[in-house]
């Protein structure tokens, strides 16, 4: 992991030097770039990892992804790990679907999704909080309005509990 959190870093720096390391004496860039990694979750057992990135032009645009590592047996976890078939994706869909209509619906959030085109990748963004909760993540911009940025759904486990490989994780 932190090969690839070195590489990931070295990419990222270099694309954003290639970006404005040509410019002239006193020329500004209108551009940033912050990125970096904090713990999400820690347990004797579990880590999670959180990777985030925020590009900053005339206005920010924020991605997080996440490393969910078993400690005990030392993988890392992955969505389609978690599953016992991509027919799990579709019911995760489904409720997330739900849980976008009901915010939507409780006025006092201020929520607006993006609901038609909504599906999500076997490689979506996700971790398991502390709670032993799947949970769901999109980018900024991904499923609702920028000012929304980056947004989460918890799935509750009942929902996916026959579809799940085991319950080692996912509670």
């Amino acid at each position: 992991l932190n090969a690839k959190y070195l590489a990931e870093g070295q990419e990222l720096y270099t694309n954003f030097m290639n970006k404005v390391g040509g410019l002239q004496d006193g020329e500004l860039a209108h551009t940033a770039l912050d990125a970096g990694y904090k713990i999400k979750v820690k347990t004797d057992t579990f880590l999670v990892v959180e990777h985030w990135v925020v590009v900053t032009m005339a206005s920010g645009a924020e991605s997080v992804t996440f490393d969910n590592i078993d400690l005990q047996n030392q993988v890392l976890v992955t969505l389609p790990s978690l599953l016992k078939d991509d027919s799990s994706v579709q019911t995760i869909t489904d409720n997330i679907k739900e849980q976008m209509v009901a915010q939507m619906a409780d006025t006092s959030t201020g929520a607006m999704y993006f609901i038609d085109d909504l599906q999500i990748k076997p490689d979506q963004s996700f971790y398991i909080n502390a709670d032993h909760k799947l949970v769901i993540v999109f980018n900024e911009y991904e499923v609702a309005p920028g000012a929304m940025g980056v947004v989460e759904f918890v799935i509750p486990t009942e929902v996916i509990a026959d579809q799940l490989v085991g319950n080692a994780y996912i509670q």
